[in-house]
């Protein structure tokens, strides 16, 4: 079967909102243009050099169903959660959290140089796993592997392999690659995606041409977009005069109904009605 590049679906600009106490942020999944990309749930980009923008933090709150990844670029969040795990995540870092059955936990930014950068994702866990422990992963930058290519390009493996490099997030239901990736100008890039998998980038930096095709046709994204990507075998990324710096994101979906309601995600409203109870009850952590 021939290789087949993959296009572009559809180009989303994040909306600016708000969430937490008030932390101020770019969202992109579950927003106006994108409810849900299965298996993601929720794409958030939280990044400023105003304190106040974001010192409020996400104070102490609920999570069933799903995996929340949190990836930063600068500053620092301080977490800690209803099973005993805390720790401050910094540049660089990344926490793929499970929350499975259930967790309570906090994101407090702290205060260092004033910027704050870096980036959230909501997983959707399978049914059969969503009432699973809860856990964590959390890599610090100097275990995240990072890739230098010849032509300049550098890939940090945070999940999935690349050049048969596996990154240090492993054993996650929706089999995901999550990737950084800077591409310098007057170059291009071919990235395999396995055939089936949802997937998306996010630009952040500069600018480049997306989902080129056999005749060089594409799309030209500027930062700030998420860039959603039609099905195929590869992803054909080209720049010009200026670089680009993206996530590279994909994951299996997982076809399956759900039922969402805030920071809970489940299969049907009667899960949801649950979760709530559990809550109320004062046995949602177990």
């Amino acid at each position: 079967m021939n290789s087949e590049p993959r296009k572009v679906k559809k180009i989303v600009t994040p909306d600016d909102t708000s969430d937490g106490a008030g932390v101020k942020l770019k969202r992109s999944i579950h927003s106006k243009a994108l409810d849900y990309l299965d298996p993601f749930l929720l794409f958030d980009h939280f990044g400023s050099e105003n304190p106040n923008d974001y010192i409020a933090g996400f104070p102490m709150h609920p999570h069933r169903g799903i995996e929340t990844v949190t990836y930063m670029l600068a500053g620092a969040v301080k977490h800690r959660d209803s099973t005993g795990n805390s720790g401050i995540i910094k540049a660089g870092d990344v926490q793929w959290m499970t929350a499975g059955r259930g967790i309570l936990h906090e994101e407090m930014p702290q205060l260092e140089g004033g910027r704050l950068n870096g980036f959230q994702l909501w997983v959707n866990l399978p049914a059969k796993l969503k009432m699973t422990p809860p856990r964590y992963q959390e890599v610090a930058s100097e275990n995240i592997p990072e890739l230098h290519r010849d032509d300049g390009v550098r890939i940090r493996v945070i999940a999935g392999t690349v050049d048969g490099i596996r990154g240090s997030v492993t054993e996650i239901a929706a089999d995901p690659t999550y990737l950084d990736v800077s591409v310098p100008p007057n170059t291009s890039l071919v990235h395999p995606i396995p055939r089936g998998h949802t997937a998306f980038a996010y630009v952040f930096e500069g600018e480049g041409v997306f989902g080129l095709d056999g005749g060089g046709e594409g799309k030209t994204v500027a930062q700030p977009k998420l860039v959603v990507l039609d099905d195929g075998d590869y992803l054909q990324v080209r720049t010009a005069e200026q670089g680009v710096r993206f996530l590279m994101v994909s994951g299996k979906p997982l076809q399956e109904p759900i039922a969402r309601y805030g920071p809970f995600v489940m299969n049907t409203p009667e899960e949801i009605e649950e979760a709530l109870y559990d809550l109320q009850q004062g046995t949602f952590v177990g």
